[in-house]
């Protein structure tokens, strides 16, 4: 099993918004995503991320309260985990000025189109807002640093991450039949590829749920307990199974993923019912035996802890699509 399709299957990214921008030299905007239209376009959805898409040139990002400077070229992916107001531009030391929003936006020939600038050299992006339910995995979102940039390069898949948005620009500004169907798809074709690029990059002394992904002992043991979450699993099996002592299965995959494995499986389980909840109509008590619960209680009472709300409220919530966010993160 695939841990990060697995999870990505589970926080059901949709809802996407997408613009072209274009800007020339010399240039430096304030930006923001969290417009009124893009909020509304995403009201359903408990989270978005946020991403530039270079398609040509260059340009410097630095997001505010002392975030560093990032230099991006053609080819590169900046993802932001939060809406974070932020500089862009092709010198971000210049004096910036308020961009545009989404509600500015030209419509030409079917696409949303951003322009501003001094007439220079051209730079060229895909912008684009995605949905999704944070606190259904929200080890992979604390994994993600406030910005990334990651580098797709020139290459083969470069050129389908390229295709992939442009596309999705027309689909967002046509909006036709069938057109929230194929950006949902778009929209985890694009995160996944950006997710996978950022994994190949990260430093080797990395920690998180993403860098847990790439050590081949906890790597192998995430991928064991989703592929089988049912099975009733002891950490000595775990570690039998991926080839290690106990104790330094249970030391490596705490440091990486920041909890032991059975805890970690605990709560894959809960995510499992927060799914079958959101998705299908089983009854609560048929939901908690799948979970490994004896009892209906006993489960209302671990998914209240982990999800803020009953089995039975997060249901009638989730299904309205309308679920706030009201999950701590920590």
């Amino acid at each position: 099993m695939d841990a990060l399709s697995d999870v990505l299957k589970s926080v059901r990214l949709e809802g996407a918004v997408f613009i072209s921008a274009t800007f020339t030299e010399p240039w430096c905007i304030w930006s923001q995503f969290g417009s009124p239209v893009v909020l509304d376009k995403l009201a359903r959805y408990e989270h978005a991320f946020y991403f530039h898409f270079v398609v040509e040139g260059a340009c410097q990002v630095r997001v505010l309260d002392g975030g560093e400077v990032i230099s991006a070229a053609a080819g590169d992916f900046i993802l932001f985990a939060h809406d974070e107001r932020h500089v862009v531009g092709s010198d971000v030391r210049l004096l910036p000025v308020e961009s545009a929003s989404l509600e500015d936006a030209n419509v030409s020939d079917g696409v949303l189109e951003l322009r501003h600038g001094g007439g220079g050299k051209v730079a060229r992006f895909v912008c684009g807002y995605i949905g999704c339910s944070r606190s259904l995995n929200r080890a992979l979102f604390d994994a993600l640093p406030r910005v990334m940039r990651i580098p797709v390069g020139d290459g083969p898949t470069a050129a389908l991450l390229g295709d992939l948005l442009r596309i999705a620009v027309r689909e967002s500004a046509r909006r036709g039949p069938g057109s929230e169907s194929i950006l949902a798809k778009l929209t985890e074709l694009v995160f996944v590829e950006a997710l996978r690029g950022y994994v190949a990059a990260l430093p080797a002394q990395s920690k998180g749920w993403l860098a847990a992904l790439r050590d081949p002992h906890v790597g192998r043991a995430l991928a064991l307990l989703h592929g089988d979450p049912g099975r009733p699993w002891s950490l000595d099996e775990l570690a039998r199974d991926v080839a290690l002592s106990k104790s330094a299965l249970a030391q490596r995959f705490a440091s990486l993923v920041g909890v032991s494995p059975m805890r970690y499986l605990h709560r894959w389980r809960l995510t499992l019912a927060a799914r079958e909840l959101r998705d299908g109509a089983g009854p609560i008590v048929r939901i908690a035996a799948a979970s490994g619960y004896e009892s209906e209680a006993a489960f209302n009472r671990a998914f209240r802890r982990e999800f803020g709300m009953p089995p039975a409220t997060w249901r009638k919530t989730a299904t309205a699509g309308a679920i706030e966010g009201r999950v701590d993160a920590s």
